[in-house]
């Protein structure tokens, strides 16, 4: 193959020190790096320790406070990892895992939603009934 047509084939005019096409820049920190890692290491386990720290002390009196800040706990750590492990931003893949990552979090607010509806009115609708026939039992 030609330079031209190599180059042509790839839309890129030069090739970087890895031999790759393409050049992402990630910003003033590469979460590629060692420290970049070690960052999200670190941030993983701090946001595991304080959740475990919450319950194991009993530091909220309310158990349904205590669960709104451990889910608060999980989506920054979910963010986390998807921005130093898995290298996910507005950037990567020209948007494209943005868009569907998007996609994921509305089928997945739209599954739990509707499950808990369903669940909910089923147990509405059908445990009365039940709770009756099981005072009638023998």
């Amino acid at each position: 193959m030609s330079a031209p047509a190599h180059t042509a084939a790839h839309g890129h005019g030069a090739h970087d020190s890895h031999g790759h096409g393409d050049h992402h820049d990630d910003g003033p920190v590469s979460h590629s790096t060692f420290k970049g890692y070690m960052t999200g290491f670190v941030l993983a386990v701090i946001l595991t320790a304080i959740p475990f720290w919450l319950v194991m002390g009993k530091v909220i009196a309310n158990p349904s406070t205590t669960a709104l800040v451990i889910l608060g706990f999980a989506v920054v750590q979910i963010v986390v990892h998807m921005v130093y492990f898995l290298h996910m931003d507005a950037k990567s893949e020209g948007g494209w895992n943005m868009l569907a990552l998007i996609f994921t979090l509305v089928l997945v607010v739209i599954t739990l939603a509707g499950s808990l509806w369903v669940m909910y009115h089923m147990n509405t609708n059908m445990m009365p009934a039940m709770v009756h026939d099981m005072k009638n039992m023998p």
